[in-house]
């Protein structure tokens, strides 16, 4: 395995982000999912080493509340869309200028509002994602802080119980994990036109978590969709999305 290297940055706020790097080339920012981590979804399962095979210099920050980044307690710290503010600030700190994007799920959400608040990578993956989650964050939002609050009395069978068994497997702050579930901002499907790179919408077949990744790819105006095997969970674990990312992020 390619040696990986973990700096922190503080960002706009100062709350420190931990940014790990593997790899050496074309700089790919990769954002991961709530709940998870850059270890959990890029490195684990080989993606990341498939990106420093092909070439690429894989930077993977672990979100605030996540990972080893920070995660205050402080309302704050959680400023709407703090997430894309955060994204925004790596990007100037590391002086990345000719770079591409992905992201899964959160990661997703945030990388297409990043793209929707000025941020112009050469390519863009949004992976885990559908078009209905973009607009939808109060609900999907609701869901886990519901989940987080009833953690004590969730039973399996709960419909939020593999939510609950990753936040545990994660070891999950809950309170600054709560605190970031309320700064999430609302999206509107008008400005997806303005996401004009090419656009891969890379999704499990059984995964409709987010909604219908068929309908995200059509709705973009540089969108392509590639299906991928597993489940919203089990994707991430499936080799088919490191070799997605690298066949694409090829081109051009």
């Amino acid at each position: 395995m390619s040696q990986i290297t973990t700096s922190h940055i503080a960002s706009f706020d100062g709350t420190s982000l931990a940014v790990h790097r593997m790899g050496s080339g074309r700089p790919v920012l990769l954002l991961h999912g709530l709940f998870s981590s850059a270890e959990m979804n890029w490195i684990r399962f080989g993606h990341a080493q498939a990106l420093a095979d092909a070439g690429f210099a894989a930077i993977m920050p672990d979100h605030r509340a996540h990972g080893q980044s920070g995660a205050p307690h402080d309302p704050a710290a959680y400023p709407a869309d703090v997430l894309v503010r955060d994204c925004l600030h790596l990007v100037e700190a590391l002086e990345l200028s000719d770079f591409d994007l992905v992201g899964f799920s959160l990661g997703a959400r945030t990388a297409a509002a990043a793209v929707i608040a000025g941020l112009a990578p050469r390519r863009l993956v949004l992976a885990g994602m559908g078009l209905e989650s973009l607009d939808n964050w109060s609900r999907r939002s609701a869901f886990f802080i519901d989940a987080i609050d009833r953690m004590g009395e969730m039973k399996r069978g709960d419909r939020a119980f593999m939510a609950v068994s990753f936040m545990k497997t994660m070891k999950v702050d809950t309170v600054a994990a709560r605190l970031l579930l309320q700064a999430g901002g609302e999206m509107d499907r008008a400005d997806l036109s303005r996401i004009t790179m090419p656009t891969l919408v890379l999704c499990g077949e059984e995964d409709r978590d987010n909604g219908s990744p068929a309908d995200l790819a059509a709705a973009l105006p540089n969108g392509r969709l590639q299906l991928i095997p597993g489940t919203h969970m089990s994707s991430v674990t499936m080799p088919e999305l490191g070799a997605g990312l690298v066949a694409f992020l090829r081109q051009g």
